[in-house]
């Protein structure tokens, strides 16, 4: 069955090869990392992104929506040169970006959803509801890891994300369910 809805085909390609740069990033920046734990920690984040990668991509075959080569190449080349840029830039912007980064897709998913919504498709709604909440726990993981940093206030406010700032309405103690979920990222701008 195919879709005739362009933004939502853009940003489940989008969304495709996206995941595997943050999944390059990723790897970047495990390798960077002294600390057993942190290292294990990223290590699993770059698990679920190449998770949520597959995800998408069952999504975009049932609808026979093909992987962007653009995309592909954009985000590859994106991912490598943070992976790399890790090992130069020091500890604390590797979690700081990779923080405002998950922010921001964490409403990635809802807006998906949105979009499934007008088109009067719910079948996903659960999928997209778990890579979204799976984002913001990644997003709360990368906040805790600085939240203590003398260097936060000042990228909070030249980058616009940080303690007092994010790029989703999501509280994690205070979820809605799924069948709610569609009041989430109402207010963000849909690409």
């Amino acid at each position: 069955m195919k879709i005739n809805h362009k933004k939502l085909v853009d940003l489940l390609q989008k969304a495709y090869s996206a995941e595997k740069a943050a999944a390059f990033a990723y790897i970047g920046h495990h390798g960077s990392l002294r600390s057993k734990e942190e290292r294990e920690a990223i290590k699993a984040i770059e698990n679920d992104e190449w998770f949520h990668r597959k995800e998408v991509h069952e999504i975009m075959k049932q609808y026979d929506i093909p992987v962007s080569k653009f995309y592909e190449f954009q985000f590859y080349v994106i991912g490598k040169f943070i992976a790399v840029s890790c090992y130069i830039i020091g500890w604390f912007m590797p979690f700081y970006f990779a923080g405002r980064l998950e922010s921001g897709n964490v409403c990635e998913y809802f807006v998906m959803m949105h979009y499934f919504h007008e088109l009067g498709i719910r079948d996903h709604d659960k999928v997209l509801y778990n890579m979204g909440l799976k984002e913001k726990e990644h997003e709360e993981y990368f906040l805790s890891k600085i939240q203590s940093s003398r260097l936060l206030p000042i990228f909070e406010k030249v980058f616009k994300w940080g303690k007092e700032r994010s790029y989703n309405d999501i509280e994690i103690k205070a979820l809605k369910a799924v069948e709610e979920s569609n009041a989430y990222c109402k207010n963000i701008k849909k690409k």
